[in-house]
């Protein structure tokens, strides 16, 4: 199994597909430019473009030329090359005595082809990169070119065209060409293809300063990142990134280069990856800067022995939500960009999990986001995450650590699909009691929430959970992580979009915002708890009519359960405090957002939340619908007289799972859930425990679960041990709903004693008079029932009555119930 599924890019030429290709640059837009050996020594550049699949020439040398560095402009009007002389002319050169510069950059007309200018002649190497504009812009009469030069600077040139006639195009002024110093001293350089900018390290007394140049289509160019580094940079070589791949280049100098490239990602983070020259065997060290995060994370990495000689340079790759650290042989590790700060969301992958097999050395460069370009094969690959291995791999993990970083990886990294959740969900169902250190139900539907809701609004990625752990304190074996604190970087931004803009944002969170920005149920629980209780005092206020006018709202946002999809028998019934905890969510939760989201309308505010919590709801019914059909249980399974199967305990099992984690996260279930909850534990579950798990709270007794039970099943002594048992763990207000659907001596006994009591407590330290026989409606030769009715049919006459609704219920009621249930204790037949 491989997580990293990797294509190569396939360039045919039409002449010779036998030929050996080689990629020489990506240009913007991803397009290629390649060349290869033609007959009689030539040399040849091509353009392949991603997009079209289409091949053009460029340009043909009649010499064996070994080309470093070549770029053609956006129009494909002018193609400058960097190549070194070949050792024909050097002997030439020799034997006329003259002195040959090493390296040629040339600047060449192509449409049509036309004159040849040389722009350097130098013994010092140059890579060129020509400016592209935006998308969609109108042919351009001016081209701006970068010289990169192995002397540690670089420079920027404007050349002007004019268009002449049969749409020919020539430099203007060619021999004087305007030229401005873009950066001096700098000893890594990294060009970003795609959003035209420039990273480059310059150092700085003991450490080294990473600065960003943007390049703008219309105007010049600006400095706009600094950022102190702590990386040594002492006796290393220029190493220049996605300047052109020289694949024939001198490994001794690329041993001595810093091994290091900066990734961002579309979210705003900016990564920068180095591994440093190790001295200790059998160990390798890497580390990755979150500036976006103010962290550095160092990692080191026991290797395991093998015959082979061992490989120490990471090579890492940029897959958008994750930067990938490989050594090939020994590990993959994926870093998480977006939520770094816990070890446990990125993978740590060995062995057969971690091979490429096309990538079998550490020569790679990531010139394009989920690419990888081979710098000695000259062979680029598009880099993808498989969904099918990363399921596998969740399957056949061992520990928490791998199942956390799969789990997410699987619901933040792919598209939200129906096979997808069902596999999960199927995973999550078997290993409910593998997980030690995280709640998987927990964590499907938080992080489910988290990407479901982020793209809804700019910056709510950094307000809703993403995880329900705090922190972990596990560990990946043969890997340690030392976290330090980092300057953040300073920006100067001039009404910026896009990536800085998203970047910027970042950074004030880190620097301005709340230790724990994230919303939490902290306060959710105990606002919960505390309106529970106000409800027994039969308090009613305006602030509570808003809360489950909230509540409403959610439940009008569900998705239609009907009777196709209605697979789970949920009840459509009202439950006070799970849409209590449903309007305080989204009470509390669009607090939360208006604090930080000012410039968001309160509208769409208001959508935000109730989407969220309805997705919620909608999530634990997904669960519960994929459960329901995987143990083929079926709609009608809601009734009592047989017992439940092997497949309904086990669904009760994961429901009281389910009941348990929302319990932990302060969340609502869907209406119907706990009725659904109690007749599964009714069927499955024996008497003593079905009373333990009542008693301690996993299952709520609801109206409807209760009154279908005392109408469904006969008197049996076994069903009224069982329904007895049911009614005196009513609570009062439900008991008085539901007592009189079961006509039973019992529970006629039941109430009568629970109607006495309730007259008793109220009395409180009243006094009444002494009662008179005169009062009794029957006449009973018992004095201590006398005294009793009398008594409580003074206090009746007081106006305590706990049963106002149930008239039928009163002193006569408990009268003839004490006298039937003396009766029939004593055998006696009671007319």
């Amino acid at each position: 199994m491989k997580i990293l599924y990797l294509l190569i890019l396939i360039i045919s030429d039409t002449s010779d597909n036998s030929l050996m290709l080689y990629i020489v640059n990506v240009e913007r837009n991803g397009k290629i430019i390649y060349t290869w050996k033609g007959e009689q020594r030539s040399t040849h550049i091509g353009l392949y473009d991603l997009q079209t699949k289409q091949n053009e020439h460029l340009y043909m040398f009649e010499k064996d030329l070994h080309i470093i560095s070549c770029s053609v402009n956006n129009e494909r009007t002018l193609l400058a090359v960097s190549f070194r002389q070949g050792a024909e002319e050097e002997r030439v050169s020799q034997q006329l005595l003259k002195s040959v510069s090493k390296y040629l950059t040339l600047l060449i007309e192509i449409h049509p082809i036309n004159n040849v200018r040389v722009l350097k002649a130098v013994d010092s190497c140059v890579r060129v990169q020509f400016l592209y504009p935006v998308e969609g812009r109108n042919t351009s009469t001016e081209s701006r070119l970068l010289l990169v030069s192995e002397d540690k600077y670089i420079e920027q040139f404007d050349i002007h065209v004019v268009a002449e006639e049969e749409h020919k195009v020539v430099i203007q002024n060619s021999d004087q060409l305007p030229r401005a110093r873009v950066v001096d001293d700098l000893i890594w350089a990294q060009w970003d293809m795609v959003e035209q900018r420039l990273f480059y390290i310059v150092p700085k007394e003991s450490r080294s300063t990473l600065k960003c140049v943007q390049f703008y289509p219309d105007e010049n160019f600006n400095s706009i990142l600094e950022s102190h580094l702590d990386i040594s940079v002492n006796g290393t070589q220029l190493q220049l990134v996605n300047f052109g791949y020289d694949y024939c280049q001198d490994q001794d100098v690329a041993s001595k280069s810093l091994n290091l490239q900066v990734f961002t990602s579309k979210a705003g983070g900016l990564c920068v990856c180095c591994s440093p020259a190790s001295d200790i065997p059998d160990e390798i060290t890497y580390s990755v800067y979150f500036l976006h995060k103010g962290y550095n994370k160092t990692f080191t990495v026991s290797l395991e022995r093998t015959g082979s000689p061992q490989l120490k340079e990471v090579a890492f790759m940029n897959l958008d939500y994750y930067v990938a650290a490989y050594l090939p042989g020994q590990f993959l590790h994926l870093l998480n960009i977006q939520h770094p700060d816990l070890l446990c969301h990125s993978l740590f992958l060995t062995g057969e999990d971690a091979r490429l097999d096309v990538l079998q050395n550490c020569s790679i460069q990531s010139p394009l986001m989920s690419t990888v370009l081979d710098c000695q094969l000259g062979n680029m690959y598009t880099v993808s995450i498989s969904d099918n291995a990363v399921l596998q791999f969740l399957q056949n993990s061992k520990h928490d650590s791998e199942r956390l970083a799969a789990l997410h990886c699987a619901l933040l990294y792919f598209q939200h699909t129906e096979d997808l959740e069902m596999q999960m969900i199927w995973w999550i169902s078997e290993n409910l009691s593998t997980c030690h250190s995280f709640d998987p139900i927990q964590e499907f539907i938080i992080a489910s929430l988290y990407c479901r809701m982020c793209t809804e609004a700019q910056n709510l990625d950094k307000l809703l959970p993403y995880t329900s752990l705090l922190d972990w304190i596990g560990i990946i074996p043969r890997v340690t992580c030392a976290t330090d604190i980092i300057t953040l970087p300073v920006l100067e931004l001039q009404n910026s979009k896009g990536f800085w803009e998203k970047l910027n944002s970042n950074l004030e969170t880190v620097k301005y915002a709340e230790p724990h920005l994230h919303y939490h149920n902290n306060v959710l629980r105990r606002e919960w708890r505390n309106l529970s209780e106000e409800r027994e005092e039969g308090r009613t206020t305006a602030y509570l009519r808003n809360i489950f006018e909230n509540a409403k709202k959610v439940l009008s946002h569900l998705d239609t359960w009907d009777s196709d999809e209605r697979l789970v028998p949920l009840f459509q019934e009202e439950d006070y405090q799970q849409q209590l905890l449903m309007g305080l969510m989204v009470a509390q939760l669009k607090d939360h957002l208006m604090r930080h989201l000012q410039y968001v309308g309160k509208k769409k505010i208001d959508q935000i939340v109730l989407d969220y919590v309805a997705n919620l709801l909608n999530l634990v019914h997904r669960i519960m619908k994929e459960v329901w059909r995987r143990y083929q249980l079926h709609s009608c399974i809601f009734c009592f007289h047989e017992r439940g199967s092997a497949g309904e305990f086990a669904v009760f099992h994961i429901m009281s799972r389910i009941l348990e984690a929302a319990n932990g996260m302060c969340m609502p279930l869907p209406p119907g859930f706990h009725t659904l909850h109690l007749g599964l534990g009714v069927r499955c579950l024996p008497l003593h425990t079905l009373l333990h798990y009542i008693d301690n709270g996993v299952l709520h007794l609801t109206e409807t679960c209760v009154r279908k039970l005392l109408k469904d099943l006969d008197d049996t002594e076994k069903n009224e041990k069982l329904k007895f048992s049911i009614v005196v763990r009513l609570p009062e207000a439900l008991g008085q709903k539901v007592h009189q659907f079961w006509n039973h001596p019992m529970n006629a006994n039941f109430v009568a004693r629970k109607y006495v009591k309730l007259l008793l407590e109220k009395l409180g330290n009243r006094q009444c008079s002494r009662p008179t026989p005169e009062r009794l409606s029957v006449s009973v030769e018992f004095l201590p029932l006398n005294y009793l009715t009398n008594m409580l049919a003074d206090i009746e006459n007081q106006g305590v009555h706990p049963y106002e609704k149930q008239d039928h219920v009163n002193v006569r009621f408990v009268e003839e119930t004490a006298l039937k249930h003396t009766m029939m204790l004593l055998g006696i037949k009671y007319s």
